[in-house]
């Protein structure tokens, strides 16, 4: 489902757009959620922080997650990006959940990203399909930045392992014989982000990059 292209260093202005191998493919069925919303961590303790970054669950329909796992120690602008990649990815899968009446993914997005993620969620209903699992998003590390105050531009990187979703055909609610490769192996994504003139960041840009690609070799584990 995904379009795999070449990474490429992305920077944007407010303007526009300037370990061991992976597990296989074993789904894994999930207890009926009651609805979405987010599973906020509890306050952190000295000791916790000591022992490494935290993990937020997104429950996004029943039986649908996405997990990141947070670096130790983000500042407010990594926080912010990273809170925007987590609620696209989330707003992604309430989209094509919901059957494309929940467009709230698009609030996060623009220019590029806007049309790649309307065209990524439209494959989908077009198909007939639908997900069901958890998606993981790790490793997530700013890898670049350009310009100054609200003139400000970055490029997110961050690890996706979706190996525990299937693709379901929506009309049966049941996994389509043949599932594609990215219910398989993780995939490296890197997000070009852009301050708007409201101080909210929002991506501009996608690229992707799979195995056996060197860049996302870093995100087997």
């Amino acid at each position: 489902m995904r379009v795999v292209i070449a990474l490429v260093l992305a920077l944007v202005a407010s303007a526009g757009c300037a370990p061991s191998e992976a597990q296989p493919f074993t789904p894994v069925d999930l207890p009926a959620d009651t609805g979405a919303s987010v599973t906020a961590s509890p306050p952190r303790s000295a000791t916790q922080e000591a022992q490494g970054p935290r993990t937020e669950t997104v429950r996004v329909a029943p039986g649908v997650r996405v997990v990141v796992e947070w670096p130790a120690a983000p500042d407010a602008d990594a926080t912010a990006m990273i809170e925007v990649l987590r609620d696209y990815f989330a707003g992604a899968f309430r989209a094509v959940t919901s059957e494309g009446r929940d467009t709230g993914y698009l609030d996060v997005v623009e220019h590029d990203a806007a049309g790649d993620a309307t065209a990524w969620v439209r494959t989908f209903l077009d198909q007939r399909r639908s997900v069901r699992g958890t998606a993981r998003l790790y490793a997530l590390n700013v890898s670049a930045t350009s310009g100054s105050g609200d003139d400000r531009g970055a490029q997110l990187d961050v690890c996706v392992d979706e190996s525990r979703m299937r693709l379901l055909d929506a009309s049966t609610g049941k996994p389509v014989a043949r599932q594609p490769d990215w219910t398989r192996r993780p995939f490296l994504q890197a997000a070009a982000m852009g301050r708007g003139d409201d101080g909210s960041w929002r991506i501009r840009l996608f690229r992707h990059a799979k195995l056996p690609d060197e860049r996302a070799k870093g995100c087997l584990r």
